[in-house]
C-alpha cells in the first residue's frame, strides 16, 4: 500500500504545481537565460540563439550621433561581452515594433539597464506600461547628471537619442 500512497501525493504535487505556479508567478515577468552574440548599440543586442533584445527603460545615443552612440555600444559590450551568459526579465509588453524582445538584462546582481544609465552611457527612458524599475533608473541618472559621469561629461546628452530620431537636432561634427 505505500506505493499507491506515494502515487497519491506525486500526483496531487504534480497537479497542484501549475496552479501553485500560476498564482505566484505571472508569465509575462519570465526570466529566460540568453548568451551575448553580438552588441549593436548601446541599448541593443543579439542573443546566440537569434533572438534580438532591448533593454528596457533606458535610451543610448544612435549610431549616427557620433561619436557618442559608438562609445556607448562600447560600453555596453564591457558589461556584455560576446559569449557572456545573461538572464533577461521581462515586464509588460514582450516586444516592441521591430520585434526586438524588451528585458531588464541581469549579469548576476547587476541590472545592466540600470548601470549603462548610472555610467552615463544611457538615459532613462520610460514606455508604460513598462516600468518597473523606472524609479531606479531616474535615481541613477540623477547621479550620473551631478557627477559628469560617461557622456555628460561630454555633452553627449545636449541632443537626446529620441529628439535625434524625431530629427529635431543635428549630430555634431
Amino acid at each position: 500500500m505505500p506505493n499507491r500512497f506515494a502515487f497519491a501525493l506525486v500526483s496531487l504535487a504534480l497537479a497542484a504545481g501549475p496552479l501553485a505556479r500560476g498564482c505566484a508567478q505571472n508569465p509575462v515577468q519570465q526570466e529566460v537565460h540568453c548568451v551575448v552574440r553580438q552588441v549593436v548599440d548601446g541599448d541593443t543586442f543579439h542573443c546566440e540563439d537569434g533572438r534580438k533584445v532591448r533593454l528596457i527603460g533606458i535610451d543610448s545615443p544612435e549610431w549616427r550621433q557620433r561619436p557618442f552612440g559608438s562609445k556607448a555600444q562600447q560600453a555596453l559590450l564591457r558589461m556584455l561581452p560576446t559569449g557572456s551568459p545573461v538572464l533577461l526579465e521581462r515586464d509588460v509588453t514582450l516586444t516592441d515594433r521591430y520585434g526586438r524582445l524588451l528585458a531588464y538584462v541581469w549579469v548576476g546582481p547587476t541590472l545592466v539597464n540600470e548601470a549603462m544609465v548610472r555610467d552615463g552611457w544611457a538615459v532613462l527612458y520610460t514606455v508604460p506600461p513598462d516600468v518597473k524599475y523606472a524609479e531606479r533608473f531616474r535615481k541613477a541618472q540623477n547621479e550620473a547628471r551631478t557627477r559628469g559621469a560617461g557622456l555628460w561629461a561630454e555633452r553627449g546628452f545636449d541632443c537626446l537619442p529620441m529628439d535625434f530620431r524625431r530629427r529635431r537636432c543635428l549630430s555634431p561634427p
